[in-house]
């Protein structure tokens, strides 16, 4: 039901996702046309508008001397300067204006994509997540995002206050004196091809920069997550220094990354700038009359200044350049993580369902077998034990029924294939609670209830004999429960997270090892509400502790690879393993 809550988000937040392909980077620009369209607008009345400048400063020029040699008055200064600025204020609010939908398609973008990334992320298998790691993660999701939308901001934006501008200046300075326009535009394509040459220096120094931020966020969360584990271990200093070690690391990468940053556009400028040499030898000849043209000391300002804007321009283009390349370096980087999720709709429970396993087994992907030939059938009503010694497979006998972990042989709910049903067809069938609680950051009330308001959490802490300690916590359910649940004690954690798969009870309920850090009256108190439950689903229970498998329908022993099924008495005579640990336990108990 969490993941229906999240779609339904989604379909509120505004973001519009029909014809959408995200791994796509115009469709980006579809989606989000109308605050582009209002960019367009905006961007070509600003930068139409920034030829007013040198314009108007030519203009000046000439007022000025006409001032002094007595041809025109102060007031026609004054007035040239009222209409300057008033002009230059009305082009300043088309630059606010296109700025601010700049700003609103970047964002817009960049929640769309962590939207989407986000989907995908929750649809992976826990195998997948752990090899990718999660400081890798948490880079592509954060980082590497921002990084990509920047370069689209980037370049959106540059495309007016760039290449219209660029474009606009170059026909200004072509209408005053073309042949000296066409000598000037010589210089600015060198940045360019300077910036090319750039690009493979920029994407490698960049990916390497990212895989850096990778590794160290992943070393961050292992340091915030073991500290405790380092103090007692006495290894701070070791740990401290392979830290010390990364940030090193992180450091240079990130040095060398910016170096182009930093340093290549003053280099642009620079190349770019060289025209102004000829611009004030030829430019004088003309004002002189001796030139090409026939100028003024306002046409002579006003190519120079406009010149000047243009090589200015030209330089931010070449650093443009860089920034999109570097941007490419993230693209590509989530780019196979950014594939519209499949569209889910509210998850409805399934009905009872029957279970049958013929000569299955299991085994790690692309790895050796783990256990073969179990062979077992239970119907509604029944708890299912499965136990062994530590390392036998009872984790990935429960993981199967997940999809996490490939079978071989038959694995049937109501007769067909498990590998046959689709994940949400899965998922309203089969229930799960593994030996890590996985809390999340948040109140006990949404750990248990996810965002379901009909459930009656009180009710279902009383069936997990938790209900007591929360309501004399600070804030009773709505008390945070800390990173992963780092305010309750281990028994609380794992008593929450079951009260959590209780509340969304399925047909099939896998628990993995739930009574690990419970005392044996709590314990013997939580399965009896179980056996209350089980009535119309199949339990599965995975435990070590074996003092209650007496209570069980049925066992399953798993020990090198083989498995053994049948009743609890059944196995106490066949399984002599399982008849030595039943008895510890018992006495366990019995002297406890």
């Amino acid at each position: 039901m969490a993941e229906g809550t999240t779609m339904c988000d989604r379909k509120e937040s505004g973001i519009r996702t029909a014809g959408r392909k995200p791994d796509q980077i115009g469709s980006y620009f579809v989606t989000e046309w109308k605050p582009l369209l209002a960019v367009t607008v905006s961007g070509l009345i600003y930068n139409i508008g920034l030829l007013a400048g040198p314009w108007f400063e030519g203009r000046l020029a000439q007022c000025l001397l006409d001032v002094f040699a007595g041809e025109k008055f102060f007031a026609d200064m004054l007035l040239l300067v009222c209409a300057y600025v008033a002009v230059i204020g009305f082009v300043q609010g088309a630059r606010y204006i296109k700025r601010f939908y700049v700003r609103r398609f970047a964002n817009d973008i960049n929640r769309s994509m962590k939207q989407v990334l986000y989907g995908n992320l929750v649809h992976k298998s826990v195998g997948e997540l752990e090899k990718e790691g999660a400081g890798s993660l948490l880079t592509k999701a954060v980082s590497d995002v921002d990084a990509c939308v920047e370069g689209i901001r980037k370049f959106t934006t540059e495309i007016f206050d760039t290449g219209i501008a660029l474009l606009a200046y170059a026909a200004m300075l072509l209408w005053y004196d073309w042949r000296l326009a066409l000598l000037c535009l010589l210089f600015p394509p060198f940045s360019y091809l300077m910036a090319e040459k750039m690009k493979t220096v920029v994407e490698r120094s960049n990916d390497a920069y990212k895989e850096s931020a990778g590794r160290l966020n992943t070393a961050t969360l292992d340091r915030a997550g073991n500290a405790v584990t380092y103090r007692i271990c006495g290894c701070e200093k070791q740990r401290s220094g392979m830290y010390e070690k990364q940030l090193e690391d992180y450091e240079k990468t990130a040095v060398r990354a910016g170096m182009q940053v930093a340093a290549m556009p003053p280099l642009y400028q620079v190349i770019s700038m060289g025209s102004t040499v000829l611009i004030l030898y030829f430019g004088s000849k003309n004002v002189l009359n001796s030139g090409w043209a026939v100028w003024n000391i306002a046409a002579f300002t006003t190519f120079l200044s406009c010149y000047g804007k243009l090589a200015v321009k030209s330089s931010k283009a070449a650093k443009l350049f860089n920034s999109v390349q570097k941007a490419n370096v993230s693209w590509k980087r989530i780019r196979p993580l950014l594939t519209e999720p499949p569209e889910e709709t509210e998850e409805k429970t399934a009905g009872a369902v029957s279970l049958k396993l013929d000569q299955a087994g299991g085994a790690y992907p692309g790895g050796k077998q783990i256990f073969d030939g179990l062979t077992i059938s239970a119907k509604p009503g029944q708890i299912i034990g499965i136990t062994g010694p530590v390392a036998c497979g009872k984790s990935t006998l429960g993981k199967i029924f997940l999809g996490e972990v490939p079978y071989t042989g038959h694995v049937l709910l109501n007769g067909k294939e498990l590998s046959e049903y689709s994940d949400k067809e899965r998922r309203s069938m089969v229930g799960w609670q593994g030996h890590d609680p996985e809390l999340l950051t948040d109140s006990v009330r949404n750990n248990v209830a996810l965002g379901e308001e009909q459930i009656d959490v009180c009710r279902e802490l009383s069936r997990v004999c938790l209900d007591r300690e929360v309501s004399e916590m600070e804030n009773g359910i709505d008390t945070l429960v800390g990173s992963r649940g780092v305010r309750l004690s281990g028994g609380q954690q794992a008593r929450t997270a079951l009260a959590r798969t209780l509340s969304h009870a399925k047909p099939l309920i896998v628990l993995d090892d739930p009574f690990a850090a419970l005392d044996r009256n709590t314990e013997e108190e939580i399965f009896r509400e179980l056996k209350a439950m089980s009535k119309d689903r199949i339990i599965l229970l995975i435990s070590h502790r074996l003092y209650l498998f007496d209570q069980t329908d049925q066992v399953i022993w798993m020990e090198n690879g083989q498995t053994q099924t049948g009743t609890h008495e059944k196995m106490l005579q066949i399984v002599p393993e399982y008849a030595n640990l039943c008895k510890v336990w018992k006495e366990g108990a019995d002297h406890a």
